[in-house]
């Protein structure tokens, strides 16, 4: 049984920034916290809990004698004040990529567009996004959902930043007959792209397809559902012991793909499994 790895797999530029930033913080300051939870993986969360790093619920909670990092799905605008107002050490570890959402969501509303985001309602990322709109907007999550969208003569669309670029463009050539003026600003990060497309090559290719990653990760179950499409003996996984002897029983290949904020280690514990496997069969 071979083993495939996906080429563009685990943690991305945005997520691993925020790591290093709680890291560092936690070695020079008491009192650290992340205004809920740093990434979504249960595992990385659970890590930093276990050395002092708290997790506040809301930003009533912190003060001025706490310290907190800002994920890297970022925060909405009032939140933001919020922790101003109660003179709250902050320290931001939002992606670059999601602030240059927040940007462009700004800027297409004070330009007059009607905003559509293309993304998860309950995201913190895509409620982040929209704390800058000052206009009308709608957050739809795929191309059906436009005919309930009655909007102005000028739209412009954006994306959370881990959407699907299928869809995004799906959604796109759908708008075209709906406005005479439709601005597209394409705020899908690229290691998305990259990462997308590698589990869509890898998942063509193998008897079995895993796809690592936290169940309340947005980017993973995505991974999941391109990757299912394409091979159907897919499954999503957090960590090695979802695994089961059976689930290999006659196959020959094995993909492995991570989401972008699935750890290192998680990884090299699924392929140790399943290399135990493949050493028990000879």
């Amino acid at each position: 049984m071979k083993i495939y790895i996906a080429e563009y797999a685990g943690f991305c530029f945005g997520v691993e920034r925020a790591i290093n930033i709680v890291e560092e913080q936690a070695e020079i300051k008491t009192n650290v916290s992340t205004l809920g939870p740093i990434i979504h993986n249960p595992q990385v969360v659970q890590k930093f809990e276990k050395s002092g790093v708290g997790v506040a619920k809301t930003p009533e909670e912190l003060g001025e004698k706490d310290s907190v990092v800002l994920r890297s799905h970022g925060i909405t605008k009032d939140v933001h004040e919020t922790l101003k107002k109660n003179k709250v050490d902050i320290v931001d570890a939002t992606c670059p990529f999601v602030n240059k959402a927040h940007e462009e969501a700004a800027k297409l509303s004070r330009n007059g567009y009607t905003v559509i985001v293309l993304g998860e309602r309950d995201h913190p990322e895509v409620q982040g996004i929209v704390s800058y709109i000052e206009n009308d907007y709608f957050i739809i999550s795929d191309e059906s959902q436009i005919k309930n969208i009655s909007a102005g003569e000028k739209i412009g669309l954006i994306a959370q930043t881990t959407q699907d670029k299928d869809t995004f463009e799906r959604v796109k050539a759908a708008l075209e007959s709906k406005t005479r003026h439709l601005k597209v600003v394409n705020t899908i990060c690229n290691a998305t792209t990259l990462r997308q497309n590698a589990a869509k090559k890898l998942a063509k290719s193998v008897d079995l397809m895993l796809v690592i990653g936290g169940k309340n990760s947005g980017n993973t179950t995505r991974l999941y559902k391109i990757c299912k499409k394409l091979c159907e003996n897919t499954f999503h996984i957090e960590t090695s012991a979802e695994l089961s002897k059976d689930m290999f029983d006659n196959i020959n290949s094995v993909g492995i793909t991570a989401g972008a904020s699935t750890p290192d280690f998680l990884i090299k514990d699924v392929i140790e499994y399943i290399n135990e496997v493949n050493n028990a069969g000879k």
